[in-house]
Formats: C-alpha cells, structure tokens, sequence
C-alpha cells in the first residue's frame, strides 16, 4: 500500500532530484541507526514526500553528512536529517508494522508475519511516544478490516479509514496549520488506497481477495471511472498544499504532486491496456 507518491525524476532538474535524494537517505540512514538493518528495509518514499513537505512547512535546522552505504559503496552522497526525520523514520516504522499485520490477515504471508514480531518490539516505544496516533492507526486497521470482511463497495468509507491514518501522520503538532496538514494527509491516504486497489484489482480477482474495484473491474468504463476518482482525490489534495506557505522546495513538491503520483497509474494503466492488446 505504499510506494505511490514519487517523484517524476524525468521532469526534474538534476540539483532538485539531489536535493529530494539526500532526504531520502536520510531517512535510510535514521531507520538503520535508529532500528536496524530490518527497519531499513521499510524505507518508503511516502515518508520521504511528508518529511520534504514538513521541512519546508516549518524550516528547521537540517544536518547533511556525506557517506557511503550498500546502495552506494563507492561514492558518497548527502544525506539530510533533522527533527522530520526522526519522526518520518517513526512513522514509517509504525505503519510498516501495521501493514505488515494486515498481509498476515489477508494472504497469510509468513515472511510479512516474522516481520511483524520483529518490528512489533521495535515499535513498542514508539507507541509510547505517539499513543493517541497509535490507538487512531489501530481503530482505523480495525474498520477497515471490517469493511473488507462485509466485502464494502463504498469507496468513501474504506479508503476513509487509511485516508484518516494518513491525515494523523501529516500532523506533526496541533498549529495553524493542522487544518490543511490534515486534509492534505486525508486525501492523499485515499488516493494511495484506491490506487493500490486499482492496481491489484487482476491479482485479487484471481486470488479471492477483497477489493474495491471488482465489481467494476472489466466493465466498460472502469478505467475512466477508477482515473476519475483518483484525480479527485489528487485535486483536493493539491488544493490543501496551495495552501501551505511553502516557499522551499515547492518545485520538487509539486512535482511529485501533479506528476509523480501518475507514474506508476500510468505504468499499471498501459501493461493491462497492452495485456488486452496481445489477447
């Protein structure tokens, strides 16, 4: 359920991408130092996206070390970090948790089980530190749980439930801008529901497994109807960060915004057109 919001690395100047680049490992590096090597590897550019808008929402001071790593072992690069970081990298690890508990319920993953248990005392603390986001994300699993039990067709009310997840991880305190923080967060958490829905709808058909869009999957119309709805979530979304007085980074942020997010939609979209075709 994560991995949609990206940046259009195409459409970017190569000192943007380096920029975006080095929060991102930054948050490798504050999920290794702070969990490990297993914690590394729920590495999302989800948070990467909430840790750049925060940064440049509130302007903190912001550390940049040059290393080397696994991914790069023959080159050092920058990597920023700072107070978002930290909390990007908790968050990352919460909801990884979670996700995880959700494959277990759903197809019985045993790898996604042993990753829970592991990163289940991991977050221990971190639920300790965010108890009130903590029991949010935990009520919201749990209705959402019940709406694919009751095999729900209402778009609003299941992607609602990540969408509210989302909306609490957008707000870092209780400010001025919590207003717009929490509608940016709420609808991006739609959009990545529904876009994960759109995109696993062939697999889940075939496996059994709870989907919003069967119904409609394969009807005439379906693609126009599911981008329809994904570009709402997207409108609203991009209203709320208008709002925002951002002035840094607005380049990088709209990019990943009005672009990026339509990158893997149109990757997805094009194979199952192209799929269709060679039928």
């Amino acid at each position: 359920m994560f991995g949609y919001i990206i940046v259009n690395k195409p459409e970017m100047k190569f000192k943007e991408f380096d920029l975006y680049q080095s929060y991102y490992c930054g948050l490798c590096k504050t999920l290794k130092d702070r969990f490990g090597r297993r914690g590394q590897i729920t590495l999302s550019y989800d948070m990467t996206f909430m840790i750049l808008l925060l940064t440049s929402l509130y302007e903190p001071g912001t550390e940049v070390s040059c290393q080397k790593c696994i991914v790069h072992p023959f080159r050092k690069h920058p990597a920023r970090v700072n107070r978002f970081t930290e909390y990007g990298a908790d968050m990352n690890l919460l909801l990884s948790y979670y996700k995880c508990l959700d494959d277990w319920e759903d197809e019985r993953k045993v790898t996604k089980r042993a990753l829970s248990l592991f990163l289940k005392r991991k977050c221990q603390s971190i639920q300790e530190s965010y108890p009130e986001k903590a029991a949010l994300f935990r009520e919201n699993l749990k209705q959402l749980r019940g709406h694919e039990r009751e095999n729900s067709r209402n778009l609003d009310e299941a992607s609602g439930c990540f969408g509210r997840i989302m909306e609490e991880v957008f707000v870092w305190r209780k400010d001025e801008w919590e207003r717009e923080l929490r509608r940016l967060g709420f609808f991006l958490g739609k959009f990545i529901y529904l876009m994960d829905a759109y995109e696993d709808a062939e697999k889940d058909r075939k496996n059994g497994n709870y989907n919003l869009f069967l119904e409609d999957f394969e009807k005439e119309g379906f693609e126009e109807k599911a981008e329809m709805i994904l570009r709402m979530m997207m409108a609203e979304c991009s209203k709320a960060f208008e709002r925002l007085p951002i002035v840094e980074n607005t380049e990088i942020l709209r990019n990943i915004l009005y672009s990026g997010v339509w990158c893997r939609y149109e990757y997805v979209k094009k194979n199952r057109e192209r799929k269709v075709t060679d039928v």
